[in-house]
């Protein structure tokens, strides 16, 4: 059980939100979870499927970071996580408020938001506006009432003068409980796929605590909006079955895209789970199945090319062991990949694949994934019928797939799309990640 906070009752929460993307709501977020760290435990949930966000969450608050997808998970589910541990939970949400998939905006941080019970803290980012704040955040409250936007935070606020403009137009909005200044040094590097890893900053500890700091001297804390978590008689999740009872799974900077809530929760279900590293050349541990999550393999493609003893291990593995490569971990798999600057290098072969990083194009958005050969590995056995919510996101292409394809496939709009992925022997993958294995 989790010690009591002194800033807030346990089973409480609240989300932290923003009209658009590029608000500065990882920023905040990050913030005030540090902030409130130094007060007691907290914990910090990112919605949607991100990768790379929980990494920070987690860092700042030295707790798991879970992601919480509408779109993929049930209700249930859903709340079941969020009351997976007693300690105050802080949601930052993806994109705007009430962006999410069509028809009903399935997956919004607003249908998270209503789901869990949970108040909003809206972040507006002012940097180019004063008084049409106001007009913003009326009209983000009109839009859903169901949606409680209980408190607000002005971000990149330019001076005195400026946040007295906004305030002159704020008559019956909820309260303004922040305003952060313009800075730049509370950035943080970003790539293509989003911010640049955590444990790639060797400043990251100084950088949290000046956040922190930031957070502690423009935000009033002690205002933030925490309520009780909603109730759910049916607050259970999904029984889990494990592809295996021992699982190697590949993590390094390379390699980090791995669903925190799935592995904990195989782990719950009593596999057996160790990691190693593709990038230091550790071999394949001995395990019934090898998952390769996704990462950035097209930054260290050289590197992982020259690591024949994990190459050769991975070879080996697959004349016994069933393995399995999603995105980044599936490029690793082919036989060559092509990194941005036109060059190739040679892959470990098992599946008959070349991708390439060189011409980059985004392919994004959710996916309904139904495995074609569900029988040849134990972690679709019994899912010749059933459909796994899934995300893909990558800029790498596709130059060859020749073989037995690994899932059917549908959009979140359930419009047919390509076969995805290939299966040869006991390997398998795809460029998409498995959000929920329980449909």
């Amino acid at each position: 059980m989790s010690a009591a906070s002194s800033f807030a009752p346990n089973n409480t929460g609240f989300m932290i939100a923003a009209p658009s993307s590029g608000a500065g709501k990882t920023t905040l977020t990050l913030a005030i979870l540090r902030a409130l760290a130094r007060k007691g435990p907290v914990r910090g949930a990112k919605c949607g499927p991100d990768y790379i966000d929980p990494q920070f969450h987690s860092a700042a608050t030295g707790r798991a970071c879970l992601n919480l997808d509408g779109w993929a998970m049930a209700d249930s589910c859903l709340m079941a996580r969020a009351q997976s541990d007693p300690a105050p939970l802080i949601v930052e949400g993806a994109m705007g408020l009430f962006d999410g998939e069509l028809p009903h905006a399935k997956g919004s941080a607003a249908q998270v938001a209503k789901t869990l019970g949970l108040p909003v803290v809206l972040i507006v980012d002012a940097a180019k506006t004063a008084q049409s704040v106001a007009a913003v955040v009326r009209g983000m409250m009109l839009h859903d009432p169901d949606v409680q936007i209980a408190a607000v935070i002005l971000n990149r606020v330019g001076s005195d003068k400026h946040r007295r403009m906004i305030e002159s137009a704020w008559a019956d909005l909820p309260p303004i409980i922040g305003t952060v200044p313009r800075s730049g040094q509370l950035s943080h590097p970003s790539r293509h796929l989003g911010l640049v890893q955590a444990d790639e900053r060797a400043d990251l500890t100084e950088w949290l605590d000046a956040l922190a700091d930031t957070a502690e001297a423009h935000i009033d804390l002690s205002a933030l909006p925490f309520a009780p978590l909603g109730k759910s008689p049916h607050a259970a999740a999904n029984t889990i079955r494990p592809p295996a009872q021992r699982i190697a799974i590949a993590q390094d900077a390379a390699f980090r895209f791995a669903y925190p809530h799935m592995l904990q929760e195989w782990r719950a279900a009593g596999a057996q789970i160790t990691t190693f590293s593709p990038l230091l050349n550790e071999v394949v541990p001995e395990a019934d199945f090898v998952f390769l999550p996704g990462g950035y393999p097209e930054l260290y493609a050289g590197k992982l090319a020259a690591n024949s003893a994990f190459i050769d291990s991975l070879k080996n593995a697959s004349q016994t062991t069933d393995i399995y490569g999603e995105c980044g971990g599936y490029m690793l798999l082919g036989a060559g990949l092509i990194d941005a600057d036109g060059t190739r290098h040679q892959m470990a072969g098992l599946l008959d694949l070349e991708t390439s990083f060189q011409h980059r194009k985004l392919h994004l958005g959710y996916r309904s994934l139904t495995p074609l050969a569900p029988q040849t590995t134990g972690l679709f056995t019994g899912r010749s019928t059933a459909s796994l919510p899934a995300h893909e996101f990558h800029y790498a292409s596709t130059l060859r797939a020749h073989g037995t394809p690994l899932f059917g496939a549908k959009d979140s709009e359930g419009t047919s799309l390509s076969h995805m992925g290939l299966i040869q022997g006991r390997v398998c993958g795809s460029f998409a990640h498995i959000i929920e294995f329980n449909t």
